[in-house]
């Protein structure tokens, strides 16, 4: 008996030789099968819905007022933009509670470093399993899209892996913060005054070029204008041009500071 338990753990555990850090996302993936369905319905539910309303809805009065924007039908322009803003928000999402619930109310992460893994191992663990969760949504997210006729170009395959980095470009930043933070009273305001104006003024829906050229300096700065530029030049055969390449440098950027500054958040709270 005592055996064939011994052998069933040793099945769950994943080959010796792996990075340390993905033994952390090992233990993310065994209880996420437990919640898979759930959580797989509430992070693409909602952009789904968006898709549809925005899209097909409004995208239609769109359409048949002016003629679409930028020379393609509202949808197509819509779509990628939404795809970005997906990601971005699971990114936000998985990077703030459970930062939280690890640190300080089921402190699972100080278990993990109980154990053989380090502070450096959680903090990779958890940003690596985050990149697991986005591309997941984003996959499903992107199938939709091709069933539309969104996708008009072989460079849109790269959307998913763009639509990845742009969520964790956003991220890891958001989980450097919410480590050192005492309790979640910051999160909703995190939530109202940042992710809600970054869907808003980022491209998302219309044109940033229609909006004030002060706006539109700021909106350059975004991450999710970014993404959502990038994403779109993929999916609409605009191929890779240097706009797409400079937003592709700015979002890296934005996710090595963000990794960086995760692993310092991480190596100072998880003190043993």
């Amino acid at each position: 008996m005592t055996a064939d338990v011994l052998s069933e753990r040793g099945a769950r555990q994943p080959r010796s030789g792996w990075p340390t850090w993905m033994r952390s996302i090992w233990h993310n993936a065994f209880f996420y099968r437990k919640t898979w369905r759930s959580s797989i319905i509430s992070s693409t539910l909602q952009p789904l819905l968006y898709f549809f309303a925005m899209g097909l809805g409004l995208g239609a009065l769109v359409d048949h007022a002016r003629g679409g924007v930028d020379g393609v039908s509202y949808l197509k322009f819509v779509a990628p933009g939404l795809l970005a803003a997906a990601a971005l928000q699971l990114g936000i999402e998985e990077c703030t509670y459970p930062v939280m619930m690890g640190l300080k109310w089921v402190k699972s992460y100080w278990a993990k470093v109980a154990t053989p893994l380090d502070a450096d191992d959680v903090a990779l663990g958890h940003l690596g399993w985050v990149a697991f969760r986005l591309l997941l949504s984003s996959t499903i997210f992107f199938v939709v899209m091709v069933i539309f006729g969104t996708v008009t170009s072989f460079w849109g395959l790269l959307a998913v892996p763009a639509a990845v980095l742009t969520g964790l470009a956003t991220g890891a930043p958001t989980a450097a913060y919410a480590a050192v933070q005492k309790d979640d009273a910051g999160f909703p305001l995190l939530f109202r005054l940042g992710v809600l104006p970054l869907f808003l003024f980022s491209g998302i829906f219309f044109p940033i070029t229609s909006m004030p050229g002060w706006v539109q300096a700021i909106a350059q700065i975004s991450p999710l204008t970014r993404g959502a530029s990038l994403i779109r030049s993929l999916t609409l055969d605009q191929g890779i041009g240097v706009s797409a390449l400079i937003s592709l440098a700015y979002l890296s950027i934005w996710f090595v500071v963000g990794v960086w500054l995760t692993i310092r958040a991480f190596r100072k709270m998880l003190i043993v």
